[in-house]
């Protein structure tokens, strides 16, 4: 084991190097924030790829392989599904409004008004993502170290929010690219091709397990709609994402580049069913589905290799769980603190100003909320449950108010509003009834939703023109005050942040 661990040590100090290449870097808050703006198709894909394929979708994703066949694949598939629509049908849009978080675009369409308590949502969402992401470090470390839970945790914790606190997202996206490039090579090209040989190749596969293995839709027709409401639809509306939007440098590359990267997922996701069903072949009495992952890593491949594919899994957990970080500290300081603190000159207000003191604030806010995260972390122990609560709340709030500012001319903030306190008080008490993990909740709480929506920004006056014409302009790439990054290539220069 001592090469494995000496694989998972230089990649755990190159982590760190590039959390203080990041910091050199990090001039201003747009560097800090969205990596200036800058980057270009390949940077973008894989540091997106990245983000949305955490431990979760690894460890999780062979799990479900391990217990469901092939058909286990479709909770992954679902979030390639999500990041496609996002880029195909959004993205484009989305990078042109040169904001940083989702609530300054609810502002920006609805007049104000809406970015408290959206920010809210958003905060408690961005906050158990980390959470979650978190606690994977316990599964990784103590198979690596046989290290205590929680010294597990504060390892890895402490390790994602020095590069995260130090460089802001030049760290996060530098050290996302060299985990995607650790996730290609350690589940793609080694374990996943290992894994079939070992389990006697596909026609050995098929002998010794059940034919509902491999149906296509075995894991049932009601749980795949689920994973589409709780994460197709995650993907199009997460801060997390968004805030990766907002790194490309013009709306080609957040379209083409985010295409790349959900196809990408799709491939991830059937490569992760098949070695969990390869593990089912080779071990058909584990204890929990989710020891699947490790379990063939360890007694299956060969020292060297064994500790790249820990590194693998390693990469997809802090990836997540920084993306998910830098956004609740985003979220928290430009929607809650900033909206909530006393009055500032325009140049310290969210959006405007730049320079170090805008960059040490937000450091300060993304440390702050890593302890905070940690923290959380060792008291936490139901991990699905957390994670299901934050996206329940994310899709059923949040999801109608954003796609019908995008989509509705007539949506107004009162709809939004509604749509929001209704929505996601609707999932609040259907968790509480039906239980955390129903399929109910989310479904009954998006119609509520919809229909708070609707009903609002029906009997209520239509948003102001002004307003609108200020929503068209941003959304065609044209801005009224300083420069705050490159615009698009494909429009004239643009300047700058105008906050509702």
């Amino acid at each position: 084991m001592a090469v494995d661990y000496a694989v998972i040590v230089v990649y755990l100090v190159g982590m760190l190097a590039m959390g203080w290449w990041g910091m050199r870097r990090a001039k201003s808050k747009s560097d800090f924030l969205v990596a200036g703006r800058r980057l270009g198709p390949a940077m973008y894909s894989g540091t997106m790829a990245a983000i949305v394929l955490g431990g979760a979708s690894t460890i999780g994703g062979v799990g479900l392989g391990y217990k469901y066949g092939l058909s286990g694949a479709w909770m992954v598939f679902t979030i390639g599904l999500g990041l496609l629509a996002l880029s195909v049908f959004f993205s484009a849009r989305i990078a042109r409004l040169k904001v940083y978080t989702v609530s300054e675009m609810l502002d920006l369409r609805y007049g104000g008004r809406a970015g408290v308590i959206s920010g809210v949502v958003m905060w408690a969402y961005t906050l158990m993502l980390a959470v979650t992401s978190t606690i994977a470090y316990a599964t990784i470390f103590d198979v690596l170290f046989d290290l205590h839970r929680t010294v597990a945790i504060i390892l890895g914790g402490a390790i994602v929010v020095a590069y995260s606190t130090l460089g802001g997202m030049w760290s996060i996206t530098l050290t996302d690219m060299v985990q995607f490039v650790v996730k290609t090579i350690g589940v793609l090209l080694l374990l996943l091709p290992i894994a079939v040989v070992k389990a006697g190749g596909f026609g050995e596969m098929r002998a010794k397990l059940p034919t509902e293995y491999f149906a296509p839709f075995g894991i049932g027709g009601e749980t795949i709609f689920t994973y589409v409401l709780i994460y197709t639809f995650g993907m199009l509306i997460g801060q997390d994402i968004w805030q990766r939007v907002f790194t490309a440098r013009g709306a080609k590359v957040a379209r083409w580049g985010g295409t790349v990267a959900g196809t990408y997922c799709l491939v991830y996701a059937l490569a992760g069913a098949v070695i969990g069903t390869a593990a089912k072949v080779l071990y058909p009495n584990l204890g929990s589905q989710d020891d699947a992952f490790a379990t063939i890593v360890k007694d299956e491949l060969p020292i060297g290799v064994r500790g790249l594919v820990l590194a693998a899994a390693l990469a997809a957990v802090m990836s997540t769980s920084s993306g998910a970080l830098i956004a609740c500290a985003t979220v928290a300081n430009n929607d809650i603190w900033s909206r909530l603190r006393p009055r500032r000159t325009s140049a310290e207000r969210p959006g405007g100003g730049a320079g170090g003191d805008e960059v040490r604030g937000n450091r300060l806010f993304i440390l702050t909320m890593g302890v905070g995260v940690v923290v959380i972390a060792i008291a936490l122990n139901n991990v699905v449950e957390a994670l299901t609560v934050a996206y329940n709340l994310l899709v059923g709030g949040l999801l109608v108010p954003i796609l019908g500012g995008l989509l509705w001319k007539r949506g107004t903030v009162y709809g939004a509003l509604a749509a929001v306190l209704v929505g996601g008080g609707a999932v609040i008490g259907l968790m509480a009834g039906y239980g955390i993990l129903a399929n109910e909740p989310i479904s009954y709480g998006l119609l509520s939703s919809l229909v708070a929506y609707l009903i609002g920004s029906l009997v209520t006056k239509p948003t102001d023109e002004a307003v609108l014409a200020e929503w068209r302009r941003r959304l065609a790439g044209e801005f009224s005050t300083g420069d705050d990054g490159p615009g698009d290539p494909e429009k004239p220069a643009v300047s700058g942040l105008v906050h509702s």
